[in-house]
């Protein structure tokens, strides 16, 4: 296409910017590019009139910059200000280029320490980065709280952070075993988050529960790379300020790492044999959320367990039961019963609540991850029987 002709598509739908590409509307980013109103201008000052008649390709910016549609708004500021940029591309869980968000988009979001926060993590260089960005993090939700955000919205920018942390941990330990001479990722392979940070409701006080997951063609002794690589983001975590989990739930323990063949034998084991000591295991699951690398590892074992979980009364009923009894969070005359000035409100509240609504879920099989969604119900999902 001409540089004209795109112009007129810019003005007739009044947009600021194209994106350009050869494979149709199926795109990957980096198949993508983008030509905008200053990428015009720029053109016409250096060739006149003549630039019209110029193909796009010839201007545009290539690869896009983008962002996951699940990440928050304040990612896409932060990368914007990073970049001197005004446009990004928004890709969905496949890679695939989804949608646009221009910095007229965003006008209206502040909360500039949690746009720093977000673009500094996405960005460190090494542990000590890790760290002293981690640590703003108490900061970050103060200022939210101001700006007026709700409580699931600060849970989830918590959440987002904690992937972010993640992701660049992975980043990190897979630069730092290929600089050591320890070669590439034997195969395709994904960190995951499971808890809270899968389902978007961190809150300030959390430790790590992660997994990982590769794919079955994974070559002989492939477990060893992973092993090493897992100790060294498990570690890298620890460092920067999200502990070690206390019931082991950690990819570098073997019970949290496997193939898909492996992770698939786990779970089905797991719903089939409904002991109490096995929903321990498999709860949390049922929240996991890709951090880092082939997003389809983690999203095919996700639905999976819906699957296997499916119709299964007898598990459903053990997940229901290991709610247990919630602690009461008030006394007989209406005042908060407290240990040391202080009240535990995800023992007497959120746990029960979050676990009622997953017990429920995978009883009438409505596959989301967020308590809300849940409790939404089967309405909201498409894979509801």
């Amino acid at each position: 296409m001409t540089l004209g002709a795109a112009l007129k598509i810019m003005a007739s739908e009044r947009v600021s910017s194209l994106f350009v590409t050869s494979s149709g509307l199926l795109a990957q980013a980096a198949d993508t590019g983008i030509v905008t109103e200053r990428d015009v201008l720029r053109a016409i000052s250096v060739h006149g009139g003549a630039a019209f008649d110029m193909p796009v390709g010839e201007v545009m910016n290539k690869a896009l910059i983008v962002v996951p549609a699940d990440a928050l708004a304040y990612v896409a500021v932060g990368r914007m200000n990073r970049l001197a940029i005004r446009h990004l591309g928004v890709t969905d869980e496949a890679g695939i280029v989804a949608g646009a968000l221009s910095a007229r988009d965003l006008l209206r979001l502040r909360a500039e320490g949690a746009i720093e926060l977000g673009d500094e993590l996405a960005n460190a260089k090494d542990v000590h980065d890790l760290g002293l960005s981690w640590a703003k993090l108490t900061g970050v939700v103060a200022d939210l709280s101001k700006e007026g955000l709700t409580a699931n919205q600060i849970a989830a920018v918590v959440s987002q952070n904690v992937i972010e942390m993640t992701r660049r941990a992975a980043e990190l330990a897979e630069a730092a075993m290929l600089n050591e001479g320890q070669g590439r990722p034997p195969c395709r392979y994904a960190v995951a988050v499971l808890g809270s940070a899968g389902r978007g409701e961190s809150l300030l006080a959390m430790d790590q529960d992660n997994a990982l997951v590769c794919a079955d063609d994974a070559p002989a002794g492939a477990d060893r790379w992973f092993e090493t690589f897992a100790g060294r983001v498990n570690d890298l975590l620890h460092a920067a300020g999200i502990p070690n989990c206390s019931g082991g739930v950690m990819a570098k323990n073997a019970a949290w790492r496997g193939s898909q063949a492996e992770w698939r034998r786990r779970i089905d084991h797991w719903i089939s044999r409904s002991s109490p000591q096995d929903v321990l295991s498999v709860d949390i699951f049922f929240d996991m959320r890709t951090a880092y690398g082939d997003v389809g590892q983690v999203e095919a074992l996700w639905r999976h367990a819906f699957e296997a979980a499916r119709g299964n009364a007898g598990f459903a009923k053990l997940l229901a039961a290991a709610i247990g009894t919630i602690a009461p969070g008030r006394n007989w005359f209406g005042g908060f019963l407290t240990t040391h000035g202080r009240i535990d409100l995800k023992r007497t509240g959120l746990f029960g609540i979050v676990s009622a609504a997953r017990a429920l879920a995978v009883c009438h099989h409505v596959v989301e991850r967020s308590t809300p969604e849940r409790l939404e119900g089967p309405d909201r999902t498409q894979d509801r029987p």
